[in-house]
């Protein structure tokens, strides 16, 4: 079975990560790729920056997406919401790596997952949802007596923060622990802040140059430190696990997934 993929922000540095990786891929095929109106690449090849004519032109009509069976977003939450009426109108299934999004976007991914299927995950790396796996693990052993610390960098044009993945290391800890990170969360501490409330999730983050993404949860106790990290060195991380996460919703007609479910962790 041929999986025919299209891919938004196909002219992005993700996106053009997600073209190679779909090429590479067995069963996989290239069928359409988008991008932004306005954008210099429109009416191009999608794989001429390789030297190669793959025959798929990038370009900005949804109406490209009629007949593929899966769209890879990894672009902003405005554009992808868009993507995601047009998917449900066209009966696209969607793997979804972008972050950002408000309440109000979360809750319309979920709605769009009654008629379509859809792999929602704020990172795509297999190591990074092992790490979750790992955190769930510690944070019941180190329930009690040690503090909790998220700490991200990324490079300097990430526009959101904590990260979607911080995010999502620190809810895999509240939830280990019997509780919501939305009540433990700690987002910013600045001039006299008085001690740490115990059972508090702390976050910080960083920003600069080009890193692609690091991320370390600290368990810090009294005579110890536990650290768990991931570094991402490579987008292609991101690009492997959306392939991954393309084979798992072949022939699925509805529901929302993340990539515990895709890599069998849940």
């Amino acid at each position: 079975m041929t999986i025919r993929i299209a891919i938004a922000g196909a002219s992005g540095r993700m996106g053009r990560m997600l073209v190679e990786a779909t090429l590479a891929a067995p069963e996989c095929e290239l069928y359409a790729a988008l991008d932004r109106p306005g954008s210099d690449t429109l009416g191009q090849d999608a794989t001429a920056y390789l030297g190669q004519q793959s025959g798929v032109l990038i370009g900005a009509d949804l109406s490209a997406l009629e007949g593929a069976d899966v769209l890879i977003d990894f672009t902003r939450p405005e554009g992808t919401l868009a993507h995601v009426a047009a998917c449900r109108a066209y009966g696209v299934n969607m793997i979804i790596g972008t972050t950002g999004f408000d309440e109000a976007g979360s809750a319309t991914i979920h709605a769009a997952a009654s008629d379509i299927a859809i792999v929602h995950a704020y990172n795509m790396s297999v190591g990074v949802n092992l790490l979750v796996k790992l955190l769930e693990v510690a944070a019941k052993t180190l329930q009690t007596g040690y503090d909790v610390e998220v700490l991200e960098m990324h490079h300097r044009m990430k526009v959101d923060a904590p990260s979607g993945t911080a995010l999502m290391l620190g809810e895999a800890v509240a939830t280990a622990q019997g509780r919501t990170l939305g009540d433990a969360a700690v987002y910013t501490r600045e001039g006299i802040t008085g001690e740490r409330e115990p059972g508090t999730i702390g976050f910080a983050t960083l920003r600069g140059g080009d890193v692609i993404g690091d991320h370390t949860v600290i368990f810090a106790g009294m005579g110890e430190r536990i650290e768990i990290s991931h570094k991402a060195s490579n987008r292609t991380i991101y690009a492997q696990g959306s392939i991954r996460a393309a084979h798992f919703l072949a022939g699925r007609k509805s529901g929302f997934f993340d990539m515990q479910d895709v890599l069998g962790l849940r």
